[in-house]
């Protein structure tokens, strides 16, 4: 017997789906970064990747790939481009050899140090775009949602 889904469920969804409207803002945001970080190479994913990786001493793969809410795996793939390019390079850690650490090479971080630029105008004009939004409380509740607030 097959059921069958009411159209005024579709609505309900359209209307009230959380994952949904996140899932659609997430890519509309992307794509805008995506255009701003072209001119030099990189795509929003790959800015905030370099970013996670910007700290004083490379981090391991599994605290990256949780600041980024991805798999091994996912972050593994989405490294190789960016190691192609020479901006990242991935490294036996030498405080436990079973693990590899990530780092940012030279060119890795003047492409972030270009890309800054780009990435705080981009961010001031979709912040002016929304002026009835209180971006800090949309912060706080991304990161509840995904559980970086924990």
């Amino acid at each position: 017997m097959s059921k069958t889904v009411p159209f005024e469920t579709t609505i309900e969804v359209r209307d009230a789906c959380l994952c949904l409207h996140t899932q659609r803002a997430a890519r509309a945001l992307a794509r805008r970064f995506d255009e701003a970080l072209r001119p030099i190479g990189l795509t929003s994913g790959q800015f905030s990747l370099l970013m996670s990786l910007n700290r004083p001493e490379p981090p391991p793969i599994g605290p990256v790939a949780r600041l980024l809410a991805m798999d091994r795996t996912t972050l593994t793939a989405a490294l190789k481009p960016l190691q192609r390019e020479g901006m990242v390079v991935v490294a036996n850690n030498p405080r436990d050899r079973r693990s590899r650490v990530l780092a940012l090479t030279d060119k890795g971080r003047a492409t972030l140090a270009a890309a800054v630029p780009i990435w705080r105008k981009t961010h001031r004009d979709i912040e002016a775009v929304v002026p009835l939004v209180d971006c800090a409380e949309l912060r706080w509740t991304l990161n509840a949602l995904s559980g970086a607030a924990a």
